[in-house]
């Protein structure tokens, strides 16, 4: 996993190729002019999904993993804490493979993610998006899903 801020995005492009197009789309796009929702990047393999929502107490949200793609985050606005932890062995609370998505119990540090914050979560890292600071705020945030 990679948390790191956003001026610094572009060192990870050398990863690999599908990244280096997230990491593209991330840099070249105003989102202060973009509407919610999903957008394609390369067909199924790299797409967003520009997202809203207000941040939960830490026993209302989930630790959550996939399988089939990386997770870049970045915080456009708002802060939240991401929990994140290695995939260890955790208890399994619901897998859906078509959705690419498992929820676990567990563990995580909690690391504040605030406007211009970033992270890139691999397929062996767990993170818990959506934790409140001090009180529940709104958060815009881009998740480019990179086929891994």
């Amino acid at each position: 996993m990679v948390v790191d801020k956003i001026k610094n995005l572009g060192i990870y492009s050398n990863i690999s190729a599908r990244l280096a197009k997230g990491i593209e789309y991330i840099n070249n796009t105003d989102f202060s002019k973009i509407d919610l929702g999903t957008y394609k990047i390369e067909g199924d393999d790299v797409f967003a999904m520009v997202q809203e929502y207000d941040t939960k107490n830490i026993e209302d949200c989930k630790l959550e993993g996939h399988k089939k793609y990386i997770d870049i985050q970045y915080i456009i606005s708002g802060d939240e804490k991401i929990g994140l932890t290695t995939l260890n062995n955790q208890p399994l609370i619901e897998q859906n493979d078509e959705g690419d998505y498992s929820f676990y119990k567990g563990e995580s540090t909690l690391i504040k993610f605030e406007a211009g914050t970033f992270g890139i979560f691999f397929p062996d890292d767990l993170h818990m998006p959506g934790v409140k600071l001090n009180e529940i705020s709104k958060v815009r945030k881009v998740v480019v899903k990179v086929r891994a």
